[in-house]
């Protein structure tokens, strides 16, 4: 008995010390202050400004009690204009000039193009609120906290054959810029999960234009399932095409840019089977616990309950975790450092899949979607459990 219980004393001991140990390894900071930035594209074509606003609005509550471990952090976000020199020129002025140590909630139609090959050359890497561009799922110095629209695609075509069961899956895609080859990536990897043969694919879709010839194509091919990557607009356009056209019988499946309250009004009216996948957890689900912090913190800030601020706000929450878990001087090496030494994937409420950066060539996370369907002008939630793609 004696023996054992100095052993168990020793343990006991030992556990403390460890535990003082993890106490003790804590985050500093030059003037207590951890500088981060952000380039998105807030004017010009498009507007993602509420991915980083909603990072900042979790920075604020997180400097309101006092920051992290004393250390407040000072966000900047600079707008690219989908520019490519605006975004060269706002990825060197925050690294340069502001000294950041780390891109958080970035939201751009360029910026992983763009400064991808910067942030590896000066070892400032990047927690994208929401990736894009093909490039932010193919860079080292890039991991995306959101689906983005290859993976999500590939998903979107993996619930229709999984659990609609439909023989004949076919494609319909808007190409912008170098898209076009991780859209075929996409396609290909749901054949390589499923086994099975993709029926039909279109990359000539228009942003702009009549879309009746690819209705019709789609039809009189015999698609019984038709992905589309459609921004809010193509989709109320692709609907009501179809109702125009009297077509029934194919499942319309979108992407998260479909899910939307505007989507939602302008459709109310069509019986057509109208899917949409999700990035994060529902947006629209005000009840799920998943969605609890997220709500109350955007309520804070006055901020609006979007799709895009769930990225913004997860993107802030994994970087906050990433500092906490840094012993000493918080720098854009200390950062690189622990993101690049990521082993374990860590989980969080919003999202279906675990997020890590680790030292992988390139950064595709996040592989889970939840299905929304469109019934009488309000999105339900067809897929309660998360679908989750199965490593290839």
């Amino acid at each position: 008995m004696g023996t054992r219980f100095k052993l168990l004393s020793a343990a006991v001991a030992l556990g403390s010390l460890l535990l003082c140990g993890q106490a003790l390894a804590k985050p500093t900071c030059a003037n207590g202050v951890i500088k981060v930035g952000a380039v998105s594209t807030i004017t010009g074509v498009a507007d993602f400004s509420e991915v980083p606003k909603a990072t900042k609005a979790e920075f604020d509550q997180i400097n309101a009690k006092g920051g992290i471990d004393g250390c407040k952090i000072e966000y900047t976000i600079e707008d690219d204009k989908g520019d490519p020199q605006a975004a060269a020129q706002a990825a060197r002025d925050l690294i340069d000039n502001k000294g950041v140590v780390a891109m958080v909630g970035s939201a751009s139609l360029l910026d992983c193009t763009v400064n991808a090959m910067t942030y590896q050359r000066r070892n400032v890497l990047a927690i994208q609120g929401l990736g894009v561009d093909s490039a932010c799922f193919n860079s080292p110095s890039i991991s995306p906290v959101n689906v983005g629209p290859f993976t999500l695609s590939t998903a979107m075509a993996y619930y229709a054959s999984q659990t609609l069961k439909v023989k004949k899956m076919c494609a319909f895609f808007i190409i912008i810029g170098g898209t076009q080859e991780a859209y075929k990536k996409a396609l290909t990897d749901w054949e390589k999960i499923t086994g099975h043969k993709l029926h039909m694919l279109d990359l000539t879709v228009p942003i702009q234009g009549d879309l009746t010839p690819y209705l019709i194509k789609a039809r009189d091919g015999g698609c019984d399932a038709v992905v589309n990557n459609g921004v809010e607009p193509n989709v109320v356009q692709w609907v009501k095409t179809a109702d125009a056209q009297k077509i029934t019988g194919i499942n319309w499946l979108f992407l998260a840019p479909a899910y939307t309250e505007g989507v939602a009004k302008a459709l109310a009216g069509s019986k057509q089977p109208i899917y949409a996948g999700t990035e994060w957890e529902p947006y629209t689900e005000a009840g799920s616990p998943a969605n609890q912090q997220w709500i109350a913190t955007m309520k804070a800030a006055n901020r609006p309950l979007t799709a895009f601020s769930q990225g913004g706000y997860l993107a802030a929450n994994v970087f906050v975790d990433v500092i906490k878990g840094i012993n000493g001087p918080v720098t854009h090496e200390s950062v690189a450092k622990a993101l690049r030494g990521m082993t374990k994937a860590a989980k969080y409420p919003l999202a279906g899949s675990p997020w890590i950066f680790g030292g992988a060539k390139t950064h595709t996370p996040m592989r889970s979607t939840k299905v929304m369907k469109l019934v009488d002008g309000t999105w339900k939630v067809e897929t309660p459990q998360w679908v989750v793609l199965p490593n290839l």
